[in-house]
Order: structure tokens, then sequence, then C-alpha cells
């Protein structure tokens, strides 16, 4: 049996526009598929060396990752030819996957599958949140001993009771927790582990629907009141000018504010990859942010060094140290912004996202969602669209104050 397995990315790409990374099992030319779970734009990939690219930033963990799978799976086609087993592709991949099945894997280990894989692809803040979740399943259950078949609409009505009464959970965070268990139900039957037609969720049955939030951001007044305070604490100055910084650049994410170096600063403009999606992006450097810049240049060391001070120290080839330093110092930098909103007489709440709800609600509907999804840099459209609709009142206020002048 002359067969081969290979890593390849596939060329359809997903609605962010991303293309899936799938092992190739091949036998007499005829090739089968099996994704495994990343994607990754099409320009982080060599196909020559088969590898994603070292400027991806997860390049080294996703490598790494593809080695262990490639390997699993030479191990299973091993084991298959020493049986002489004359196969198609296809039933060769369901010999290399059915194990799973047949061994009804638990709810607990896809779920510790799954915070690895979180853990080998640096996705440290999901890896937080879902160690969280998986934790409150076990308390519920109070064992690991939980198959996919117990995971019924009673299970999960009686899981909601409990994550209320124990646990004082809102609605959305209750929600996350039925989202997570939803994926690895999925997985479950990818995996043939679980029938699909025991799926618990949608239709008539158990249902996750997001309560809806409200996102208030600052206007442009109580900007200005916090730019012109002059009686602030050295630490309240430092938390006011990166706060400033994320707002004049469309409410960057913290993470990624923390992550700028001198050497993103080129010809006038901001140019990083994001953190979160890794994409790129490019901005034009407001006056206000030249001003920011100068009170730190004097600790610039070189060109390569960050310009703020809270990665300095963090050992930049260790993930998790880079995690906790930007975690340690997005708390510290709230506690600074309560203080700063009490002394610009600002009743609202003020913690370093709301510099992104403050930039779209000072948009609001004067700027084109085409051009806010740029600013944004958000994947789909209708994200935006979302996310805005939040901050445009224009067209309700004029509809609302039509129909009362009518009767005044």
């Amino acid at each position: 049996m002359a067969v081969s397995a290979q890593i390849t990315l596939r060329k359809k790409p997903n609605k962010q526009g991303l293309y899936p990374l799938a092992i190739r099992i091949t036998k007499n030319r005829c090739s089968t598929y099996k994704h495994i779970g990343i994607y990754i734009q099409i320009e982080d990939w060599d196909d020559k060396n088969k590898s994603v690219n070292k400027n991806h930033p997860n390049s080294k963990e996703i490598n790494g990752l593809i080695k262990n799978k490639i390997k699993q799976v030479n191990k299973e086609l091993i084991a298959l030819q020493a049986k002489d087993m004359d196969a198609t592709t296809v039933q060769i991949k369901k010999d290399i996957y059915r194990d799973r099945a047949s061994k009804k894997t638990t709810f607990f280990e896809l779920a510790q599958e799954h915070l690895d894989e979180l853990e080998v692809l640096n996705k440290f803040n999901r890896l937080s949140c879902d160690s969280a979740y998986v934790g409150y399943i076990l308390k519920f259950n109070k064992s690991k001993q939980l198959s996919f078949l117990e995971i019924d609409e009673r299970f999960l009505k009686k899981l909601k009771v409990f994550l209320i009464k124990e646990h004082k959970l809102c609605e959305t965070s209750i929600m996350n927790v039925l989202v997570l268990i939803r994926l690895l139900y999925n997985r479950a039957i990818k995996a043939r582990i679980i029938k699909k037609k025991l799926y618990p969720f949608g239709g008539d049955r158990i249902k996750i629907k997001f309560p809806e939030s409200e996102k208030i951001g600052l206007n442009a007044n109580e900007i200005l009141r916090i730019e012109n305070l002059n009686n602030l604490s050295y630490g309240e100055v430092h938390t006011r000018n990166i706060w400033l910084y994320s707002f004049n650049f469309a409410g960057v994410r913290v993470s990624d504010v923390l992550r700028t170096k001198w050497s993103n600063i080129k010809d006038g403009r901001l140019q990083y990859r994001m953190g979160k999606n890794s994409k790129l992006l490019s901005l034009k450097i407001p006056e206000k942010v030249y001003e920011i810049l100068k009170s730190y240049e004097k600790n610039k060391r070189h060109n390569n060094d960050f310009i703020f001070p809270e990665l300095k120290k963090a050992n930049m080839k260790d993930p998790k140290d880079v995690f906790r330093k930007i975690k340690t110092a997005n708390k510290k930098l709230n506690y600074y912004l309560k203080s700063i909103a009490e002394k610009a007489r600002i009743d609202k709440k003020l913690t370093m996202h709301i510099a992104r709800h403050s930039f779209g609600n000072i948009a609001s509907d004067t700027i084109h969602p085409i051009m806010l999804q740029k600013l944004y840099r958000h994947s789909d459209l209708k994200t935006t669209i979302n996310y805005q609709a939040n901050f445009m009142h224009k067209e309700a206020d004029e509809a609302l104050e039509n129909v009362i002048c009518k009767v005044s």
C-alpha cells in the first residue's frame, strides 16, 4: 500500500478570508484531506517548505503542531501497512481518525485537547476564559467522567441554573459556557464520538442567544476634559497617554498599543501587525500622537525598542510572560483610568477598551461603514455595521422628533 501524508494549504477561504491547513493523504494519485483546525492568510504559507512563514506571529507554534500531526498520521499509516490493508484513501482516513470515536472520548478529554491547542497557538486570553468555563462545568458535574451522551437538554438547563445560583454568572458568561460546550459537541460529532441526531442545540432545543450589550463611549467634550487635566500623578499621566494613543488610532487594543515599537513608526505612519488576527495596519500619525511620542523618546534605547515601558523587560521568546505582563499592565491602567474619570467629572465607565467605544461614539453615523471597517480592521462589514449600530442614533432621533412635533 503506497500511501503518503503531507500538510497542505487548502485554497478555499472561510468567511474571514483565512485559508485552512489540512493533512493530505494520497494513494495512487488519489487524495483525501483532513483539516487540522488552523487557518492562516495565504501569504503566510511557504508551499515549498510546507510550513508557515517566519513572519507569522505564531509560526513556531503552528509548525510544531503540524509536525506532531504529521507524525501521528504517519504512525497510523505504518500500522495500517503492517496489516497489509488494501484500502482507498477515504477508507484510510476513516481508519486513522476513527480511533477517537471507538474509544468514546469523554467531554473533559476533548476539552483538554482544546485547551492544549490554544496553549500551543499562544491564544492565552481565550485559554484563560475557556479554562474557567471548563472549571465551572467540572464543578457542576463533580466528576471528569462525562460522556457526550449525558449532555442533553436537561443537563444544560440544570447547568444554567447552577451557574446562576452558585457562581452568580451573568447571561453573557453563561452563553459563553454554552458556546464552548457547543464547540466541543460539534467536534465530537465530526469525530463520530456522538451521533448528530442527539445534538442538544438549535431548533426547539437549547438556544444560545447573547443579550444585547450596552456599548457606551465618551463624547468629544469628555475627551477634551481628560486631555486638559493638570492635577495628575505620574502613573495617571502615563495612563492618559496610552489611552489617548489608543483612541487616536481608532481604538487600537491595549495589547497592540503596548507591543508598538519605534520601528513601527515609518514615514509619518503607524505600521504594525495586529495581534488578534495578524492583519497589517497602516495609519497616519495624528499630531496629538506626536506629542505623546515625545514624552517617551528620552527612554528610547534603539529603533526596535518598545515605545511604552510595560514590555521592555518581558521575555519576548516566552508568550506566556508577554501575556502575563500585558494582563497586569491592563489591570493597572484601568485602575488609574478610574481615578482619571473622577478627576475629569466623568460618570461613565472608563477603561482601556472604552477608547474603542469612544472612537465609535464620536464617529457615530458621520463616517461610511466601509471606511470604519478599514479602521477597525474587521474582516466582515456586517461586524462593523453591528458594532457601529450602538452609536448611530441620528435617524432614530429624527424619526422620534418628527412624530413628537406632530402632536405639539
